[in-house]
């Protein structure tokens, strides 16, 4: 019973979250410089060409009406039309979608493949001046390095020197997997690297941490596997604090990819938005960041909950 008012619980944060953050960006928009009806119609305007367009998307309308009757058309599922090509917002998203889910998974599998072992590693052979030495150099320039600016460095290295791999003309993964891969390496790369320092960093401290607990000496002095001692209690008490790194570099993640994308000219979400925000478009960059702000709350709150089955002390300490 715990559990599920728990769930309830974060289920309703996790709207209010959405609901605030769908506000905010919404009045964020309407207080930019400008307007998208400059953009359609020009530097040669008339007060009559402005009405009509600001009456087709009802921006005549007091602020909130037009946030509610937005508001109201998401809950129907209805993300309206672009304001600038006039083409339904939902399909244009679902058609970008598929470049940012393998961007975003490719660098998340990148992160976790190389940063977990790399920080078990460096937990457990700690006492090795050189490995903790490599462990903290790594940790400290993959998380100090922008994506800007490796993403930058790797497109000149690569367009200069041509190594094999392609810099931007990205081509979707079912019409030629081959050049699809070739094309998201180096932007898959430049996200990752924060999240290899990330994680690689707080699982070697993690690690150190659980190291030093009674029941490891124990497991010592009993005799047991050193191998099993790693995979059935090191492992799994020290995966708590590496869940919430991983979710908080998903976080970052998205924002990092409308970088990525721009630099590389990779056309998925983030590339739309920010395409849609120089344009002054209203609906499309409302949904983008409601979309981001949903998968990173929706992220948020299965970590909460993966952590209250996997500790109950978790559920028992937020319900009192």
């Amino acid at each position: 019973m715990r559990l599920l008012l728990h769930i309830a619980a974060r289920m309703g944060m996790a709207l209010l979250t959405m609901l605030s953050v769908s506000l905010i960006v919404f009045v964020a928009m309407r207080m930019l410089p400008g307007g998208f009806e400059m953009i359609i119609l020009g530097p040669i305007q008339t007060e009559e060409a402005r009405a009509v367009i600001t009456e087709q998307f009802g921006l005549d309308r007091s602020l909130p009406e037009q946030f509610l009757s937005w508001l109201g058309a998401i809950l129907h599922g209805d993300f309206g039309i672009s304001m600038i090509t006039r083409i339904p917002i939902a399909d244009e998203i679902l058609r970008r979608l598929g470049a940012t889910v393998q961007l975003t998974a490719m660098a998340v599998i990148t992160a976790l493949c190389v940063g977990l072992p790399l920080g078990v590693a460096a937990g457990l052979a700690d006492s090795s001046t050189s490995v903790r030495t490599c462990g903290r150099l790594v940790g400290a320039l993959g998380a100090s390095t922008p994506d800007f600016v490796l993403g930058v460095a790797l497109v000149y290295i690569f367009s200069v020197w041509s190594l094999g791999l392609t810099v931007g003309g990205y081509v979707p993964f079912f019409e030629d997997p081959l050049a699809n891969l070739r094309a998201m390496i180096l932007p898959a790369s430049t996200l990752s690297v924060f999240g290899i320092a990330l994680i690689l960093r707080t699982t070697r401290e993690s690690v150190l941490t659980v190291m030093t607990e009674g029941y490891i000496t124990g497991a010592v002095a009993r005799g047991d596997d050193p191998a099993s001692i790693v995979r059935r209690h090191v492992l799994r008490n020290a995966s708590l604090p590496v869940m919430t790194v991983a979710t908080i570099y998903l976080s970052l993640l998205l924002g990092g990819a409308v970088i990525v994308e721009i630099l590389f000219t990779v056309p998925g979400v983030g590339l739309y938005t920010w395409n849609a925000l120089l344009n002054r478009d209203y609906g499309v960059t409302q949904s983008a960041v409601l979309l981001f702000s949903g998968v990173i709350v929706t992220c948020n709150m299965l970590v909460d909950i993966a952590y209250a089955l996997v500790d109950p002390r978790i559920r028992g300490r937020r319900q009192q």
